[in-house]
């Protein structure tokens, strides 16, 4: 009886022995701390230069106010995590070195760093900010992330990088320069929430990620905002894509997925769904955008219903022989260049909509044909399909197009830094920076 007893108060005295710590901004003193802390802990960084790199091997907790900062050497990560229930808050962290293959980070949370808590930190400069590599139910809160620009985009390191990291949580972060705000690989019930994204290639980079969720993050000038890749149940809602340059959402071999009440804005191409289906897109709004949605690739029984098609110079690219139904239960999406009466009063268009019709099949397989837009014979063509249905082609087909468009508001922070993007050159291309995904 004996033994049992004594097991269990020294599981009950461990708590107890943990203590709140100074640590002086000395040379040595950090590591010096860390080796003698108890789990538990809670390590005080005092204000200046704590020397880096440091690795925290039992569950103890670094915090700091305004000025403390953890500097590493340019060599390696600055503060590795191997330990569950470990608690980062308050520091400032610079100086990873510059090694992809071996993945310099800020911080970086190993396979065996479970439930990690990163918040309210301000890194700078490093390769990685936060790599959670093979670690479970980690979290990465409202920390201001800050790359380099230093190198081409894609031969930067990325804000968050996830990699087979079940459970983690990304939310509230400002992330800005780098590559990808946010890269998820091989990983699964991730969310990410919340999060502010600027000066970057992808805002959100996701391959082979199921059952994750992507909500309410804004994406401002990137090069592209929202790029889910060979994922499956993925939840992308209420995100907002402003003056991306390339895409605002892509779907590329994505599965059952919920696309909803998103905001894209200025983009190339609003949204681009490649070879994706059984997914549910409905209730978003495509404004402003060369293209407001892609569909290609074969990309079938997808439910797209309620959206707004707002202003867009090409509403819908779609080239195939079979008729697609863009409606759902009878509801079907709003179209800013369909003349439609509402004489029941349902909300509900008289008339169905087709966005494109044998010429734009034709400009866009052969754009040389564009010299012949105004030319007589042209329209006869449009005005012959427009009169006799049966000659148009198969494609994009609305049978019950809504008078209403969903409204999404922008909040005027964001609206303002949306503003204040640089005008970009008609026609531009951004191939280079999608190239490298």
């Amino acid at each position: 009886m004996q033994r049992p007893l004594l097991a269990l108060l020294c599981l009950v005295a461990g708590p107890l022995l943990a203590d709140e710590r100074p640590v002086p901004a000395e040379a040595g003193a950090l590591r010096a701390a860390v080796a003698g802390a108890h789990p538990g802990d809670v390590l005080i960084l005092e204000p200046g230069r704590h020397d880096g790199p440091v690795i925290l091997d039992r569950p103890v907790t670094l915090a700091g106010g305004a000025g403390a900062v953890i500097l590493g050497d340019g060599r390696g990560s600055v503060v590795t995590i191997t330990a569950p229930d470990v608690t980062l808050r308050g520091l400032e962290i610079r100086g990873s070195g510059s090694s992809h293959e071996e993945i310099d980070s800020g911080i970086r949370v190993l396979k065996g760093g479970d439930r990690a808590l990163i918040e309210n930190n301000r890194l700078f400069g490093n390769l990685y900010g936060v790599d959670i590599h093979g670690a479970a139910d980690a979290e990465v809160k409202d920390n201001l992330i800050v790359g380099r620009n230093d190198a081409h985009m894609n031969a930067r390191g990325n804000g968050v990088y996830v990699w087979n990291a079940p459970g983690a949580l990304v939310e509230g972060n400002d992330i800005r320069l780098g590559r990808d705000g946010i890269f998820v690989n091989a990983s699964s019930r991730n969310t990410f929430r919340n999060n502010v994204f600027q000066d970057l290639r992808f805002a959100v980079h996701y391959m082979y990620a199921h059952h994750s969720e992507v909500s309410g993050n804004v994406s401002v000038g990137n090069h592209l905002g929202f790029a889910v890749m060979y994922s499956d149940h993925v939840t992308i809602t209420g995100n907002l894509s402003l003056g991306d340059r390339d895409h605002g959402v892509m779907l590329n071999y994505v599965n059952h997925a919920e696309v909803g009440s998103n905001l894209v804005r200025g983009a190339a191409k609003c949204t681009f769904v490649y070879n994706s289906h059984r997914n549910v897109i409905h209730d978003n709004r495509f404004e402003g955008c060369g293209i407001g949605i892609h569909f290609t690739a074969g990309s079938e029984r997808n439910a797209i219903t309620g959206n707004a098609f707002v202003g867009n110079r090409t509403q819908v690219k779609y080239v195939g022989t079979k008729d697609v139904e863009w409606s759902f239960e009878g509801r079907g999406n709003h179209w800013s260049d369909h003349p439609a009466f509402d004489l029941g009063g349902d909300g509900i268009a008289d008339s169905a909509f087709r966005p494109n019709d044998l010429m734009d099949h034709i400009l866009w397989s052969q754009p040389a044909a564009a010299l012949l837009v105004g030319s007589p014979a042209v329209q006869l063509i449009r005005w012959s399909q427009s009169s006799f249905p049966a000659t148009l082609p198969g494609g994009v087909l609305d049978s019950h197009p809504m008078m209403a468009p969903v409204e999404i508001p922008v909040p005027p922070a964001y609206a303002a830094l949306e503003a204040a993007l640089p005008p970009r050159a008609q026609g531009e291309d951004d191939a280079d920076a999608v190239a490298g995904q």
